[in-house]
């Protein structure tokens, strides 16, 4: 398995493309075949250790497969500069300065930062040091293999064999994404580790959990979603809920003040982003197919002609189109589930979390690679197949940006089609 990685660095990622397919894919196969035979036999050393060591070997990849990490870089600049990234893209004026060959190479220039502080702070202090480029990716290294640490600990405490942490933590997709192409998942995923982990301990450190669960937040805010679930997990969900509320609300309020309410680079995201999700893709293709928009237009002109009041009801026809009318279907859908997943009193906070964040995965309209991240280390402790087989699906994501080819529906259908078959067959267990 090292040999397969290690030979990712002779490449170019891009140059190569069916190089790079057929070393992903031959580690992908060396991954599954050593979990497979070491789950009951791994020693928590030697999990770590080869964890460390494939982590090193893929540092010096450049990031030809994503290009956030040269944002992480300029955002960290913008602030040790003195600038406000929520404010300023990277394209205006009062920027002009800062830039060099990693601006001429950002995409997305028109769009403020979408990070969380904690986020920014990380790359503020990459920006101090030598080579910052590689200098972030060795942070976020760092706090992953701290979270496979926890992640060890954690399965100690569920009394479960340390080798299911090789499910997570000798898998390619996080290997590749936090060490090889340098995204800040690798914090989010010790962060939410460590959350469930000291709910998990007997007796439960709720105010240390809240802290993490936070710091989970502020490093990217897709863990929102699992606050309630800790809290209620925590058996003294005010005093988490509180905690973890106050350290969050201490970062962000100062953020929404100095941008005057929303950053807009995450109102962007929010509107504009899509790619590969796997509800959202079909539905937005078949809402446009069945004309959804239209009828809901003709909708809208009768209740003006009834009603009245055109003005207010003008307001709402730029948002009458297929893509944003499967979102709002899509966030409603995850608010039901939400709700009735709140509402069970027996699942274990392992169970609780993989399943909250497998139902928000699949209601998001953005789903690259990395954010895989956000359920992987509960896919591994639970040994999720169809989870754990996602990690391998979603590297045919990669086809589109390194043959040139449309996502739909070819690589979309190879990698949504065997996950919801698997899916379908799989359940979340501790056993």
């Amino acid at each position: 398995m090292i040999l397969h990685l290690g030979l990712l660095l002779v490449f170019d990622l891009d140059r190569w493309p069916y190089a790079t397919i057929l070393l992903v894919g031959g580690a992908f196969l060396a991954y599954a075949r050593a979990a497979a035979r070491l789950e009951t036999a791994g020693s928590a050393r030697s999990i770590l250790w080869v964890a460390i060591a494939l982590r090193i070997l893929l540092l010096p990849l450049p990031p030809t497969l994503s290009d956030d990490t040269l944002r992480y870089v300029w955002d960290g600049r913008v602030i040790t500069a003195g600038f406000n990234p929520y404010l300023l893209a990277p394209e205006e004026e009062e920027l002009a300065p800062l830039r060099d060959d990693l601006w001429q190479r950002m995409p997305h220039q028109h769009v403020p930062t979408v990070y969380p502080p904690l986020a920014l702070l990380l790359f503020a202090l990459a920006s101090w040091l030598p080579s910052p480029l590689i200098a972030v990716k060795i942070l976020l290294c760092i706090c992953e293999v701290i979270g496979c640490f926890l992640l060890v600990r954690l399965v100690e405490a569920l009394r479960l064999p340390r080798g299911r942490v090789i499910w997570y933590a000798w898998n390619p997709l996080p290997i590749l994404e936090v060490a090889g192409m340098g995204h800040i998942d690798g914090v989010v995923v010790a962060a939410q580790i460590a959350a469930v982990w000291l709910l998990v301990e007997r007796p439960p450190r709720i105010l240390l959990a809240a802290s993490a669960g936070a710091a989970a937040v502020l490093a990217k805010l897709l863990p929102v979603v699992a606050l309630p679930i800790w809290a209620k997990s925590s058996r003294r969900p005010v005093l988490f809920a509180v905690t973890a509320g106050v350290l969050i609300a201490a970062f962000l309020l100062p953020v929404f003040l100095l941008a005057g309410g929303i950053p807009p680079g995450l109102v962007k995201y929010g509107v504009s982003w899509e790619f590969n999700g796997p509800i959202y893709e079909p539905l937005w293709r078949l809402f446009e197919a069945i004309e959804a928009d239209q009828a809901i237009k003709v909708g809208l002109d009768e209740i003006k002609n009834t009603w009245g009041q055109d003005a207010f009801w003008n307001r709402l026809y730029p948002f009458v189109y297929p893509q944003f009318l499967a979102k709002l279907c899509l966030l409603g859908g995850f608010g039901i589930f939400f709700l009735l997943h709140l509402g069970k009193d027996t699942d274990h906070p392992v169970l609780a979390t993989g399943r909250l964040f497998g139902g928000f995965l699949l209601a998001m309209a953005t789903f690259y690679p990395w954010y895989l991240l956000l359920i992987l280390p509960w896919a591994a402790v639970c040994r999720h197949r169809a989870w754990l087989l996602l990690s391998a699906l979603l590297q045919i994501a990669y086809l589109s940006h390194l043959l040139e080819i449309s996502h739909w529906p070819g690589p979309f259908v190879l990698i949504w089609g065997p996950f919801f078959f698997v899916l379908a067959r799989s359940k979340w267990s501790i056993s």
